[in-house]
């Protein structure tokens, strides 16, 4: 691996997001997708795959990180590392969503699951997929703010809902794949329930001070479970009630 894929926390007042202006950012656009390139070739050997599918590389293209961070941030939007969003939370490296989004093989109308909408950059990035996304946020302020920023953006597919991700959204399920963008001990049995046969998730395990590691669990049609090791990465806690 060429550097950590560490998501890191801090806090910060959370601005509203700014109006695209066309052009702008194309060139910092560019240079991340250059960096998040280079980092899945250069993990192939984790991943099991030698390049991102071309609708990920499509959708990391097309959404605008600099909408989905402070105000404060803009001028570093595009850098390929995790940044603080306030409330003790991050928008996520953005290797590290084409990595997730890539593994979960997900195709135009599935129905996914995300736990921890933060705010909301990766709901956008599953979106352009062509999936409909139901998004968990756990934290009020946050939930709220991604899921008013998501509607302004024109991301009608999307649904979120505050609440304990850990639980699931168990009117909307079963999904087709199941994304968990904050490090749990475990996979939560609801979630593997909520999950199709033959549906994946994505979930980082591990506790906040031990090494944890992004996996890939695969549901079989007799509902029987496979996991699989990526790589190593640092992720926020996954927190509730549980």
């Amino acid at each position: 691996m060429k550097r950590p894929f560490a998501i890191g926390s801090a806090f910060l007042f959370f601005c509203c997001a700014l109006p695209s202006q066309s052009g702008e950012f194309d060139a910092e656009r560019q240079k991340m997708m250059q960096e998040v390139l280079a980092d899945a070739a250069a993990t192939s050997s984790y991943s099991g795959s030698s390049a991102l599918s071309p609708g990920v590389i499509a959708a990391m293209g097309k959404v605008e990180r600099h909408l989905f961070v402070p105000s404060t941030l803009t001028s570093v939007a595009y850098l390929n590392r995790p940044l603080p969003i306030g409330h003790g939370q991050t928008i996520s490296q953005p290797f590290i969503v084409a990595l997730m989004t890539d593994l979960m093989k997900i195709k135009a109308g599935d129905k996914v699951l995300e736990i921890g909408t933060g705010s909301g950059y990766q709901a956008a990035i599953l979106a352009e997929m062509g999936s409909i996304v139901y998004s968990i946020e756990i934290i009020a302020p946050l939930g709220k703010q991604a899921g008013e920023r998501l509607d302004s953006l024109g991301y009608h597919n999307i649904k979120t809902w505050v609440g304990d991700g850990y639980y699931g959204w168990q009117e909307a399920a079963p999904f087709d794949a199941i994304m968990v963008t904050a490090a749990a001990s475990h996979v939560p049995p609801p979630l593997i329930k909520q999950l199709k046969p033959g549906g994946r998730m994505v979930i980082p395990l591990g506790t906040q001070f031990m090494t944890q590691y992004l996996m890939l669990v695969e549901k079989q049609g007799d509902g029987s479970m496979t996991t699989r090791q990526i790589l190593p990465v640092r992720f926020v806690p996954l927190t509730g009630g549980h």
